[in-house]
């Protein structure tokens, strides 16, 4: 569609970028039919189409509302829209950039600005985030039930493994996940030890950044987005070492974060080419421990432990199937490996975690998540897989039925001859 952007947002390069991606529209709305808010409100403006619309008028120099805000904020940014658009409309990209400007010019009231900070400050810090989250387990029986949902009950860590391998792969630990299901990171050590693969820590990484610039501090997602880059360098061509072969990232809204690095970063001298390296090593274990388990169980490496066939539902999160573009390795695996897989209606719909909309928008998300269980649990499976952190406790807060990250499932299985 044809944009003519204000004065002051020429020449950057956020108007640059708006500017091709509203150019690539048709306006043909295939986008809204696959879109999880338009679904449940059925206004255009809380659609891809819409809302396109309403960032168009605002880099071309309209005064926004807080109602322009809204329509921006109810966006789960699961990019579902994307993988419909057949012009390929970079959506994502276009409605952080609408954002940023908005908040420019748009105040929040008062308790959306501590809240927003809360979320940004206390998630981002391990530190601060582990102690928060022991200290609401301890009282999570005691807590109302809108809010005990928000605190899950706490998973045993697990045991790392203890030999070191050749083969190497860096696995950055993020800020939540630890604290919240260390047993994902410990059984992604243990499925790599089972491959002959050692998974490294690189200390000084933390938050990918993805919290900060959902939340419109877009300064501070680049600064941890560099931090990582610093403290992950070293470990791609050690002095005297072959380097690590991937950067294994088993929480898919981190994963899709990190590959986007070389995007934010394209403009930084010092930083451009070193993203763009981070991107070319940075896998979900969907696309690189499946492909590797294929060759180790058919050479013998490994073995699967005896057991009954189980009934599994999978739920793709929106950062992997939309983000990342990584579609049907895991369900493909499970078969494989002999459990009855579910059919899942719309699978391509946002189960609404997304981060911190859980907690931003707590009645979509939660009508998302009725949505959802409905269709994950129709075939009344045992146990919920997923593969990412923010969904799995979700959809957790709103069943019975076991939800568990997917390697987690897998190391349960394999045997080291």
């Amino acid at each position: 569609m044809e944009t003519h952007l204000a004065d002051w947002l020429q020449g950057t390069p956020d108007g640059d970028e708006a500017q091709a991606i509203l150019r690539s529209c048709v306006h043909c709305g295939f986008c809204t039919a696959t879109c999880p808010t338009y679904q449940l409100l059925g206004d255009e403006l809380d659609g891809p189409r819409g809302r396109i619309y309403l960032i168009k008028q605002v880099v071309e120099g309209a005064v926004p509302t807080a109602a322009t805000q809204s329509h921006l904020d109810r966006c789960l940014t699961c990019r579902g829209c994307e993988t419909t658009c057949p012009s390929g409309v970079r959506y994502g990209h276009l409605v952080d950039i609408g954002r940023r400007v908005v908040s420019t010019q748009v105040r929040r009231p008062l308790r959306e600005r501590l809240l927003r900070a809360a979320l940004r400050e206390g998630l981002t810090r391990r530190w601060l985030f582990g102690p928060a989250l022991r200290a609401g387990q301890m009282v999570r029986a005691l807590l109302p039930a809108s809010l005990r949902g928000m605190v899950p009950a706490r998973r045993a860590p697990g045991t790392w493994p203890s030999r070191s391998h050749a083969r190497k792969v860096l696995m950055p630990l993020g800020c939540v996940q630890p604290a919240m299901m260390p047993s994902v990171d410990a059984a992604t050590a243990r499925v790599l030890d089972a491959l002959g693969v050692q998974a490294v820590l690189a200390g000084g990484a933390g938050c990918c950044g993805a919290i900060r610039h959902h939340l419109d501090d877009h300064a501070g997602a680049l600064a941890q987005a560099r931090r990582n880059i610093d403290a992950w360098w070293p470990q791609f061509a050690p002095q005297g070492g072959a380097g690590v072969e991937a950067i294994l990232v088993n929480a898919s809204g981190c994963g899709a974060m990190i590959k986007d690095y070389a995007h934010l970063l394209r403009d930084d001298p010092v930083y451009a080419d070193k993203a763009r390296r981070v991107v070319e090593l940075t896998r979900d274990p969907a696309e690189w421990v499946v492909a590797e388990l294929d060759a180790a169980l058919a050479h013998g490496q490994v073995s699967l432990r005896a057991g009954p066939p189980e009934d599994l539902a999978f739920h793709s999160p929106c950062t992997l199937q939309h983000g990342q573009r990584v579609r049907g390795r895991v369900e493909g695996l499970l078969a494989r490996l002999g459990a009855r897989l579910q059919p899942v209606a719309q699978a391509h719909l946002c189960c609404g975690s997304a981060g911190t909309y859980s907690v931003l928008q707590p009645e979509l998300s939660r009508q998302l998540r009725a949505r959802k269980l409905d269709a994950l649990e129709a075939g009344r499976p045992q146990q919920l897989l997923s593969a990412n952190v923010g969904c799995i406790a979700h959809l957790q807060a709103g069943t019975a039925t076991p939800v568990r990250h997917w390697i987690e499932w897998l190391d349960e299985r394999l045997s080291t001859p």
